[in-house]
């Protein structure tokens, strides 16, 4: 995942609990295939047109219950509480790593007199009645070499009207993040077994497995499109208006035996009728933390001489001109075995506005956009927000699977079934028949030593930077 400095925004909802039915609406409802009512937590959140997703990148990578999702310069947001009193945070929600963890409005950082970490919220454990220590040894750091470090504690924490009575999370005394991360990937994957070498804590889906507020270790997750105001991730639960059926389930690859993060094989890519880099079996991770998708790069030069990209590797980053994001004929097509996830180019042509506030221009005075595939060196290869804004996805860490449709964007109506307990719980969800399995691109487990593979992206740059291409001299002031 990556993490990056943003604008304050106020979000107020209202949450309830709500029967089953069926009808138009934003909010969610919830039903069982048998004739009780389990309870939906609805939450409604305003969020931003993204702006700068380079500059984002740059910084880092990296019953049933629903939180709505917020979207500010492409980052995704869940608002909760933690502590007694409840203290309000604002976390960036991350499937490319595992731990929750907040910042400490004494630490160094935050401290600072421009309130960094005010838009985001901050959590003093001597304020709360029902903290408790557990150790010193959180010290979580991603690929860029940004992280935080301190203790590891337990509170009472809320997201929507779901309220946890004993959840761990780190506690970021020192810290170079502004905002802190609700990590929901495999609890294996958490700094504590990677780096204290001990046994994994129940993060946040396991620990509401644990306290019987959903059925199963499984989310789905709907980012809607890239102008939306607003998406939705569902703990426990599928919205079945929210994805194109059908809605096919593949494994999760494994590391060596071991299931750590959410790999599925990448079969074949194309980008209109241009098939890219032949018949594949490649590993690639689902990571909400990426704002881009990150591929191999010869297949990645591929797609750059297809669309006219500049590519400029001090900011590993290419552009292209925003009207291609008009083009609605050519589309790139991610294969899965199945399902075929096609992703439209305004999905892929992302507005940059520099720190001047104005749009980059090419030499003839055509504006330059941020295009939304980049190359993955020798990283991992991700599918990051860029793809997943155009697939529904639903995490199933107990069964180890990833069951994907094409999203329904912008989707009013909901109906929402519960993920049940075991093999098949999930709803409407078809088995894919002899899946491929990757044979590229997996690494051997805790092979990052405890550093979190969800850090990655677009390093370097600069406020100004002069690119020489096909289309002219791209020139950002």
């Amino acid at each position: 995942m990556k993490t990056g400095t943003f604008l304050a925004v106020a979000a107020s909802f209202a949450a309830q609990t709500i029967d089953a039915v069926s009808l138009p609406s934003t909010t969610p409802v919830a039903q069982r295939r048998d004739d009780s009512k389990p309870k939906v937590i609805g939450m409604d959140i305003e969020r931003s047109s993204p702006k700068n997703p380079l500059h984002r990148d740059k910084l880092r990578r990296r019953g049933s219950v629903e939180v709505n999702l917020d979207n500010e310069e492409t980052l995704y947001f869940i608002n909760g509480t933690v502590g007694t009193p409840p203290r309000s945070l604002r976390l960036h929600l991350d499937t490319g790593s595992s731990d929750l963890w907040v910042n400490t409005p004494s630490s160094s950082l935050c401290s600072d007199s421009s309130a960094p970490c005010k838009y985001a919220g901050t959590y003093s454990a001597n304020s709360s009645s029902t903290y408790q220590y557990i150790g010193s040894w959180f010290n979580i750091s991603y690929v860029d070499g940004s992280g935080a470090s301190g203790d590891y504690v337990s509170d009472t924490a809320t997201f929507g009207d779901a309220t946890l009575d004993r959840l761990q999370f780190g506690i970021g005394y020192s810290s170079n993040n502004a905002q802190g991360i609700l990590g929901i990937g495999y609890p294996i994957n958490e700094v504590q077994v990677g780096r204290a070498g001990m046994r994994p804590y129940n993060n946040l889906p396991a620990q509401m497995v644990a306290e019987g507020l959903i059925q199963s270790n499984a989310y789905s997750l709907w980012l809607n499109d890239l102008d939306a105001n607003t998406g939705n991730i569902l703990f426990g639960g599928v919205d079945t208006e929210k994805f194109v059926p059908p809605l096919y389930s593949l494994p999760v690859e494994s590391e060596a035996g071991v299931y750590a993060e959410f790999m599925i094989t990448l079969t074949k890519l194309t980008l209109g009728s241009n098939q890219i880099g032949g018949d594949l079996a490649l590993a690639v991770l689902l990571d909400t933390g990426s704002s881009l998708t990150y591929l191999p790069d010869a297949m990645v030069q591929d797609i750059f001489n297809l669309v006219n990209a500049q590519y400029d590797s001090d900011s590993n980053a290419a552009y292209v001109p925003c009207s291609l994001a008009n083009n609605e004929t050519i589309l790139l097509s991610f294969t899965f075995t199945s399902p075929t996830i096609e992703v439209e180019m305004n999905e892929l042509v992302l507005d940059l506005v520099t720190s001047s506030g104005k749009r980059p221009v090419f030499s003839d005075g055509t504006e330059a956009c941020l295009f939304g595939i980049a190359p993955a060196g020798e990283g991992t290869n991700v599918l990051g927000d860029t793809f997943l804004r155009s697939a529904y996805v639903v995490y199933d860490l107990e069964n180890n699977e990833i069951s994907m449709a094409a999203t329904n964007f912008n989707s009013t109506r909901t109906r929402v079934e519960e993920i049940g307990k075991g093999e098949g719980g999930v709803p409407g969800a078809t088995r894919v028949r002899d899946p491929v399995r990757a044979t590229e691109g997996l690494h051997g487990p805790n092979s990052l030593g405890g550093i979190s593979r969800g850090t990655r992206g677009v390093v370097g740059g600069g406020v100004a930077w002069v690119l020489v291409g096909v289309v002219g001299v791209l020139v950002m002031v």
